[in-house]
């Protein structure tokens, strides 16, 4: 059964009159001096004190509407190997600083699976049962069920997401991962998540440096820009510790599209099913190593490093770092926490890599962030999930939860001062520009600054009703998403006064950054908060290169 938005005065445990704020209602009655609160007839009218077992749930009740806890599993398919991790967090609204905002405040990691070598059958497809099995295990070894999971990501990285059956992988673990669990793919997110998972972030914002993290995969390598807790800068090309691979024997089972390239390049004549000629291997690493080196020392790279670019390089963007740290399963040969061998070339590429940090070749001081090939589940487990605000909009005939909504950003100046005609226009444009299906949902994610006086919400409001989704008439939803806390009033004007035509969901309370969809999931009581996952582009449209060493369209990126 879908389930419905409803309004927050509805719960009469929560709120004794319609037309107050569930929030303040319960701040109200547990801090009125003194705590009376039940009224009776009888020999005249008279108060008696709450029980301790009442104070107590009252407390409790007040505690879960500023307090949140989600368990979530972040699961990663990449080029080289597929984990996954289940975690626990708690995010608090932010009642201090007289927001709705919700942030995490505590992260606990519940259970790690162990490391699987990713299964391919043949060159082109990943080995869905296999994989399948895996997860399985993985849920009835952490002594969790579907229904358990609250949120989460299936993140297919690197080469992986290239794979003919990549779409059908993903599909099938976001259906198997549990409730409300998204597939997301995309090089730009593995940087942000890399970032945050490795702790390079934390470690940014702790020590107000500029931090250089460098995630070194399977089959690409990430890299992200950090100053002061933010993600600057990211780029990333096919470098990778498992873009060749052999078996017990020696001979060559996997030659991915960049190693073929540089072994072309090079004449090694690299060829599946057969040995390597003596040698091949080091000249085929030291190509790669150098590649990587470039990139990383000059933001954009040059010859061989360009053409294995696999998005567009930063330039200028990228600060000269402070520190540099690494990430992803060469890391762990780099930090001296892996020796083992695994039939392909992570350990040599990671001994050159090594080499030149001992040689000063790379910018900035050497350090440790806490995680390296878990950095990328990490961050899908704990990075992806926002709560919305307090203030909520939602139509009757709306269900959620609502998944693969896209995003649009319209063009609006940061002061909020526009005009209707203005507004509608620069939804209109960026609407255009995304190409987006007016049948489909759709997400129009909108700054606020300033305060909230109706006649200012009046101007915007009409703004969004006079755009061309607006006047879009279809079952499919239209999203409001605020980081300002207006989305009830905002909503309600909408779609009561000015008659929208189709469903509508007004949030707010979200740190809105540029994306590309988001899930929304299902209310949460007491809290009355819907929890949001920001999730990059899933997979290109038909025609579309995701990625990899192909030429890219003018003006695309991926984000």
């Amino acid at each position: 059964m879908p389930s419905h938005c409803s309004s927050p005065h509805s719960r009469a445990e929560l709120c004794e009159a319609t037309g107050h704020d569930v929030h303040r209602q319960l701040h109200l009655r547990a801090n009125a001096p003194p705590p009376h609160s039940r009224l009776h007839d009888g020999e005249g009218e008279h108060l008696h004190e709450l029980s301790e077992g009442e104070r107590g749930a009252l407390r409790e009740l007040i505690w879960k509407v500023d307090n949140v806890e989600l368990t979530t599993v972040g699961i990663d398919i990449g080029s080289s190997t597929s984990h996954l991790m289940f975690s626990r967090l708690r995010l608090q609204r932010r009642t201090q600083a007289l927001s709705s905002q919700f942030v995490v405040i505590e992260r606990t990691v519940l259970w790690r699976s162990p490391i699987l070598l990713t299964p391919f059958v043949g060159e082109r497809s990943i080995d869905a049962a296999q994989l399948g099995g895996f997860i399985a295990r993985a849920y009835r070894d952490a002594g969790l069920a579907r229904e358990d999971i609250d949120s989460g990501a299936v993140i297919l990285t690197g080469e992986a997401i290239r794979r003919d059956n990549a779409r059908a992988i993903g599909r099938l673990f976001a259906a198997e991962g549990g409730r409300f669990v998204c597939a997301s793919a995309g090089h730009r997110l593995e940087c942000l998540l890399a970032a945050h998972g490795s702790g390079a972030v934390e470690l940014s914002r702790r020590t107000s440096s500029v931090v250089l993290n460098v995630d070194v995969g399977g089959g690409t390598t990430k890299l992200a820009w950090v100053h002061g807790g933010e993600v600057v800068a990211s780029c990333a090309f096919a470098v990778g510790g498992r873009l060749v691979a052999w078996d017990g024997q020696g001979r060559l089972v996997r030659i991915d599209s960049a190693a073929r390239r540089v072994s072309d390049l090079l004449g090694l004549g690299l060829q599946l099913g057969e040995r390597p000629a003596g040698g091949a291997i080091d000249r085929l690493v030291d190509a790669l190593a150098e590649a990587a080196i470039d990139v990383i020392c000059r933001c954009d790279g040059a010859g061989l490093a360009r053409e294995l670019m696999v998005t567009d390089a930063p330039g200028g963007d990228c600060p000269p770092p402070d520190l540099i740290t690494f990430s992803g399963g060469v890391a762990e040969y780099i930090y001296g926490r892996e020796r083992a061998l695994f039939g392909d070339i992570a350990r040599p590429l990671a001994e050159r890599i090594a080499h030149a940090l001992a040689a000063s070749r790379l910018p900035g001081q050497l350090r440790d962030p806490g995680q390296g090939i878990r950095a990328t589940v990490i961050g899908a487990s704990q990075f992806s999930v926002q709560l919305s605000g307090k203030t909520i909009h939602c139509s009757r005939e709306l269900p959620l939860p609502l998944c693969n909504v896209p995003v649009v950003f319209p063009d609006l100046p940061a002061d909020g001062e526009v005009t209707s005609h203005t507004v509608a226009m620069a939804i209109g444009a960026a609407v255009s520009r995304a190409q987006h299906d007016p049948r489909q949902a759709l997400a129009l994610a909108l700054r606020w600054r300033g305060e909230p006086l109706y006649q200012r919400l009046r101007v915007l409001a009409e703004g969004i009703a006079l755009s061309p989704p607006a006047r879009t008439a279809t079952p499919a939803a239209l999203v409001l998403m605020m980081d300002g806390d207006v989305g009830r009033t905002l909503g309600h004007i909408v779609e009561h006064e000015l008659g929208l035509a189709r469903p509508l969901l007004s949030i707010d309370g979200l740190a809105l950054k540029e994306l590309d969809y988001v899930d929304i999931g299902r209310l949460i009581e007491p809290s009355q908060v819907l929890p949001v996952v920001i999730k990059s582009l899933l997979f290109a449209p038909a025609g579309q290169v995701l990625g990899g060493l192909h030429p890219r369209l003018p003006g695309h990126s991926h984000h």
